[in-house]
């Protein structure tokens, strides 16, 4: 998946790679490291956060089942389970900011999880970024695209180019 992540964008003017500190978002930067040539960043702000469900299957409405599970769901509008949407959205945008800042004339790729992702996606196109996780558009492999119009960062473009193996494939559940 990483591969053909990698390839789509074979015609575009990269100049720097950045990706999470994570293993496998590590692992998907490396198709980008060798197509490109460009070395990896390691960037922390743009790790997924972690929370109190982390290695665990979660399922709404089964989560309330289990009695422990409820003081992490007090309020789901304002994760009591994790870092707070609002934080994860200003960490990455500062990355991306500083990242942009520092890029040469050339376009940035930066490997990170799908929630922070969404929380950019949901960010620039001014939307709440409280949202229903089963209905997010951030599959595995996905690539989402800013630009940067006046002192703001929009998105320019979203695109699955692994999408036929994710369709193929199995979620088995976080590993």
């Amino acid at each position: 998946m990483a591969d053909l992540a990698a390839v789509s964008l074979a015609d575009r003017p990269l100049s720097a790679l950045y990706a999470s500190p994570l293993l496998r978002a590590q692992e998907s930067a490396q198709p980008w490291a060798e197509r490109y040539g460009l070395p990896i960043v390691t960037e922390e702000r743009i790790i997924e956060p972690a929370n109190w469900f982390e290695g665990s299957r979660f399922r709404f409405p089964q989560v309330l089942g289990n009695p422990r599970a409820w003081p992490q769901l007090i309020n789901p509008l304002k994760p009591s389970w994790g870092e707070a949407f609002v934080s994860v959205e200003a960490r990455m945008l500062e990355a991306i900011d500083e990242a942009w800042a520092a890029a040469a004339g050339g376009e940035i790729v930066m490997v990170s999880h799908q929630l922070p992702i969404v929380m950019v996606a949901r960010s620039v196109k001014k939307m709440r970024l409280a949202h229903d996780p089963r209905r997010r558009r951030c599959t595995l492999s996905s690539i989402t695209t800013l630009a940067r119009e006046g002192d703001r960062f929009v998105e320019a473009d979203y695109q699955e180019p692994a999408g036929e193996l994710l369709a193929a494939s199995i979620d088995l559940g976080a590993v």
